[in-house]
């Protein structure tokens, strides 16, 4: 596993080389990286120039967000996903095979099984496509109850029933983008990760959660940086991703308005230094 840093997660702007810098600076082992931004690199250079980018900073690419409307218009779906292999293309060739997406845990208009096959339809072409380049999709299920609870149909919110719908998919290059958050809050246990294989894990994002706060009553966007408060066994999460054998990025993503009010450099250390204490304790230096 290696420690990447997401800029936008913790509210800071930054290009390619400024988010490098940013990396390089904190301690940070990696960056992830916004595909579009990644790929006009590569045009605008070559290859050889942005894999230098990261080589010479000693920072690896973490993953990239779904550039894919899959969840739009019939219309605005098609358009994605005819640039989609261009856009997978420039990732591979750089080594950005890590791609992510969260899935909404309930729905407004269609019922699980219906929800679960237009999932399916939509997904599987996408993956077939990520697949033709050696990339692989990490699928986020969303724990909290406070999302779902007030809507007309549940949907999927757990590791297992994320991974039952990624073994539906069936195209092999699908599994888990897994965050702690959602993790603790849908329930989860160590046992739930231990039973995964290092392959069913494709990204990982970590944080904590507000102190005083029911686990059924949290909310999803006010969270804490890794650390913070230990309300979520980030240590022991961790260490179970050591087990099994994951080997991927691990990124904070507090969605902490305190940390977003940090000048950027600042925000970017904190989240570092708080990602690094569970990493110690959890004996991964």
């Amino acid at each position: 596993m290696f420690k990447s840093l997401a800029p936008g997660a913790i509210g800071v702007k930054a290009d390619l080389h400024q988010g490098i810098a940013y990396a390089k600076d904190a301690g940070f082992e990696g960056l992830d990286v916004g595909i579009k931004t990644l790929a006009s690199e590569i045009e605008a250079h070559d290859v050889d120039y942005v894999k230098h980018l990261f080589s010479s900073a000693g920072i690896r690419i973490g993953a990239w967000g779904l550039p894919v409307a899959w969840n739009g218009t019939e219309a605005d779906y098609k358009r994605d996903l005819e640039q989609l292999p261009a856009l997978a293309a420039a990732g591979a060739s750089v080594g950005a095979n890590r791609v992510s997406q969260w899935v909404p845990p309930a729905s407004e208009e269609r019922k699980f099984r219906d929800n679960y096959r237009w999932h399916i339809d939509r997904f599987r072409p996408i993956c077939e496509i990520l697949g033709e380049f050696g990339c692989s999709l990490g699928l986020e299920f969303i724990g909290p109850q406070t999302l779902r609870r007030d809507k007309p149909f549940g949907f999927i919110y757990s590791i297992d029933g994320m991974m039952a719908f990624c073994e539906s998919v069936g195209t092999g290059n699908v599994g888990l983008l897994l965050d702690c958050w959602h993790w603790h809050t849908c329930l989860g246990s160590l046992a739930d990760i231990r039973s995964l294989d290092p392959s069913d894990v494709v990204n990982v994002h970590v944080n904590d959660a507000p102190l005083g706060v029911d686990v059924i009553e949290q909310i999803d966007n006010i969270r804490t940086l890794p650390s913070e408060t230990g309300v979520i066994d980030l240590v022991g999460f961790l260490k179970v991703l050591k087990e099994i054998g994951y080997e991927g990025p691990v990124s904070p993503e507090p969605f902490s308005q305190r940390v977003r009010d940090l000048p950027p450099d600042e925000a970017v250390k904190q989240t570092h230094d708080g990602l690094n204490t569970a990493w110690e304790q959890a004996g991964l230096n």
